[in-house]
């Protein structure tokens, strides 16, 4: 399936992605590959395979909870950058702008 360098850049603007000039042809070639691989996997017969059908066969793959003893506080933060009261302290990351709006 054929893409062109327009269809990559558009494409990387709706994922915010940032993709060299250089390498929207690379790009384009390499999803065009994808995209023709994805169509010849649409023309597989797939009439009468149940859909998900090794989920099943695998049984119950977790395990049983199960109370341990947990790290002592002053242990977990011991190597902290900072910590105050047996929390971590770790640098703002927002803004109080927008903070707590929605």
């Amino acid at each position: 399936m054929a893409i062109s360098a327009a269809d990559v850049r558009h494409v990387a603007a709706l994922c915010r992605l940032a993709i060299p000039r250089e390498q929207e042809e690379a790009v384009a070639e390499s999803l065009g590959r994808i995209l023709e691989h994805v169509q010849r996997l649409q023309t597989c017969d797939v009439e009468g395979v149940p859909p998900t059908s090794h989920v099943g066969e695998l049984g119950d793959t977790l395990r049983d909870d199960e109370v341990c003893p947990s790290l002592p506080q002053e242990v977990a933060v011991a190597n902290a950058a900072a910590a105050r009261g047996g929390l971590f302290l770790v640098p703002r990351v927002v803004d109080g702008a927008g903070a707590g709006q929605g």
